[in-house]
């Protein structure tokens, strides 16, 4: 017999090339267990409605426990009839079980049972991304308990502006990365209502109760309220899209960070060699690629983030055939940004920073706000030092001298009442250590920070 899960008002078989078209096996199998999971609690609800017997749902539950075991074991096998996984799976519950598998799709539409699939899978996902990102954390907060009174320049716009610490540099991507582990747990609290039981579009009308589905699928802790919405809203997926492609973003901007200090010219770290390649042609080259891959595959990110939004925009009130284009880039999305957390932690946690480069790429000039403050602390108005400090600046590079090398006379000329006193400015640990506002990259502040990180990320 077919398992077709419809086609009785047809009178011609589907072409071949529309059925290529429409199947989604080969992309939705990845949905198995939380389908079977579902539809085990799903039977179970038919049960307590009278719809099915007491040993009918016996047997449902053995068969789709026997296909849950094969799903694991990797024996589960597909066959050319199957259109998707939800079609497969009742086609091996029937060659299991019987025709009693015949009753388990009643009072549900595919609609309502993809539906409460996806966000399955949505919310099982996000949790595994949340400890990716949490690793990755880990990895920077190990570098910055190394690092954190270790001098280097701070920069805007690319160019040198002020000293900061390594620690504080790596604390700067904890904080972002905590900030995408809120937003995928904001995004799962609205993953977490059931569809179930909607129907196709208009409700269910076999006396199925909904609340209790909850209690069953625990991952939930309410049912959508509207059966319209609730099979045609894919805004979890779009949110949970939107998350994968900021932390992309994330990724993307300390990978550049790292090509950079990685590079010759600055020298700041070095990256081990597992998360390096060479040069086919050239053979001294070691390049960054686990770095570039970050930086590139972010734009595969948004690409997913964009293609999903771009199905949504104009459908109408309820389920479309379009909806199955969210898996393809959910599933990209999920797989690539895991894969890359992973290379990202390890690469991070294996590279090794360079104190003495760093320290080498510091000048005086980067101290030019530290003179302007001292001067604010000599009473002169801030506008006022700004301007005496550039001046000075300029005067330094007309000479070919650095700030610490000019001589006396030319501080005094924009200032009489400078002393030799005003040379203690030019000490790039009393810069960072003076920076001990709330945040700072004052040493001791960066420990605190370290301190308060390691607990989070020890606790999880």
């Amino acid at each position: 017999m077919s398992h077709q899960l419809w086609g009785g008002r047809f009178e011609t078989p589907t072409a071949v090339e529309m059925r290529r078209f429409n199947d989604s096996f080969q992309f939705d199998y990845r949905l198995a267990e939380v389908d079977i999971a579902g539809s085990i609690v799903w039977a179970g609800a038919l049960e307590r409605a009278h719809l099915i017997s007491e040993a009918e749902h016996h047997a449902l539950v053995q068969g789709l426990t026997m296909i849950q075991r094969e799903v694991a074991e990797g024996s589960f096998a597909s066959q050319h009839s199957d259109e998707d996984i939800h079609t497969a799976v009742e086609r091996r519950l029937h060659e299991l079980v019987g025709p009693v598998a015949l009753k388990l799709h009643t009072g549900r539409s595919r609609n309502d049972q993809v539906a409460t699939d996806c966000r399955l899978y949505c919310i099982e996902a996000a949790r595994t991304l949340d400890k990716a990102v949490l690793r990755l954390q880990g990895a920077l907060l190990a570098q910055a308990e190394k690092h954190v009174a270790t001098l280097m320049p701070g920069y805007t716009h690319l160019q040198r502006a002020q000293p900061i610490t390594f620690g504080h540099w790596c604390l700067a991507y904890v904080e972002m990365f905590e900030r995408d582990r809120g937003r995928l747990e904001d995004a799962t609290k609205r993953m977490r209502t059931l569809p179930l039981g909607s129907g196709a579009l208009a409700g269910n009308s076999m006396g199925i109760e909904r609340e209790v589905l909850t209690e069953s699928l625990d991952e939930f802790d309410a049912v959508a309220t509207n059966s319209l919405d609730a099979v045609s809203d894919r805004d979890f997926v779009a949110e949970l899209l939107f998350c994968c492609a900021l932390i992309g973003v994330h990724l993307s901007r300390i990978a550049e960070d790292l090509i950079i200090y990685n590079s010759a010219e600055f020298g700041f770290v070095i990256l081990s060699d597992e998360y390096s390649t060479g040069s086919s042609l050239m053979p001294q080259k070691k390049n960054p690629d686990s770095m570039e891959l970050l930086r590139g595959k972010s734009g595969r990110l948004l690409g997913n983030l964009v293609t999903l939004l771009t199905v949504l925009k104009g459908l109408p009130l309820a389920y479309n055939k379009d909806m199955q284009e969210d898996k393809e880039p959910l599933f990209d999305s999920l797989e690539t940004l895991h894969l890359g957390l992973r290379v990202a932690a390890a690469a991070i946690a294996t590279l090794r920073a360079n104190p003495e480069r760093m320290a080498a790429a510091l000048d005086d000039a980067m101290l030019a706000t530290d003179l302007a403050d001292e001067l604010v602390r000599r009473r002169v108005p801030f506008r006022e030092a700004h301007g005496k400090v550039g001046r000075l600046v300029r005067r330094a590079e007309e000479l070919g001298v650095t700030l610490r090398d000019l001589p006396l006379s030319e501080y005094q000329a924009v200032h009489p009442d400078l002393d030799e006193t005003i040379y203690t400015v030019f000490d790039f640990l009393r810069s960072v250590t003076h920076k001990d506002s709330t945040g700072g990259t004052a040493p001791q502040r960066v420990a605190e920070q370290v301190a308060r990180w390691r607990k989070i990320v020890d606790e999880g």
